[in-house]
């Protein structure tokens, strides 16, 4: 098999285990329902990814490349970092939608998946590679936080400003996840909520 035809293969198996994992839960999701929403023998899919770990690494990895891909589609812009983090909040609060939410919800479902086991899954350091590269894209918004002047000076900001992005995010995900599951109307709208921590932590921050 060439290497093209190989890598088609790899992400169409990639992308109906991501539509299984979705929709059936990772713990439930077995090799025969990716190949049956493959269209492709189980043989082939276990040739491809002989352990379901593997595939489920494969999965959460692609999600979390578009996480990169965002943070770096904002570090790169021309604006100050105040105005970045402004951006990422409001990707954040983007998590509500549907489409994303469903994102959220099997990134949350790997995380709950791996925690179960006593060694690492294998493939781990593929997706664990993505991560410090997010990392290293945030500490260059850290950075200019730092030499531009637009966030506070006597703040710890390196500290400061992971604290605040990790928090936002991860009560971003929170209610994400909560508005799937909710049969009533919260007493405040998850995007109020998080518009109104946006404004708290922004004026926060601003010099």
């Amino acid at each position: 098999m060439n290497p093209e035809t190989r890598h088609t293969r790899t992400q169409l198996i990639i992308e109906a285990a991501e539509h299984v994992f979705a929709h059936k839960g990772i713990e439930k999701a077995t090799m025969q329902d990716v190949a049956t929403e493959a269209k492709i023998g189980v043989a082939t899919v276990f040739r491809f990814f002989p352990r379901k770990e593997k595939l489920v690494v494969a999965v959460a990895t692609k999600k979390l490349e578009a996480v990169l891909e965002t943070f770096h589609s904002i570090a790169d812009l021309p604006i100050s970092c105040i105005e970045k983090l402004e951006l990422f909040f409001d990707n954040f609060i983007s998590l509500l939608e549907q489409k994303a939410s469903s994102n959220v919800k099997l990134l949350e479902n790997f995380e709950s998946y791996a925690a179960k086991f006593t060694e690492p899954l294998e493939d781990i350091e593929l997706f664990n590679a993505v991560y410090r590269n997010i990392s290293k894209v945030f500490s260059t918004i850290v950075e200019q936080g730092i030499q531009d002047g637009s966030i506070q000076a006597d703040l710890p900001i390196s500290e400061t400003l992971s604290t605040i992005i990790n928090t936002f995010g991860i009560f971003a995900r929170k209610l994400s996840l909560q508005k799937n599951i909710l049969v009533v109307e919260p007493d405040l709208a998850p995007e109020k909520q998080l518009a109104i921590l946006k404004h708290i932590l922004l004026n926060y921050l601003r010099t």
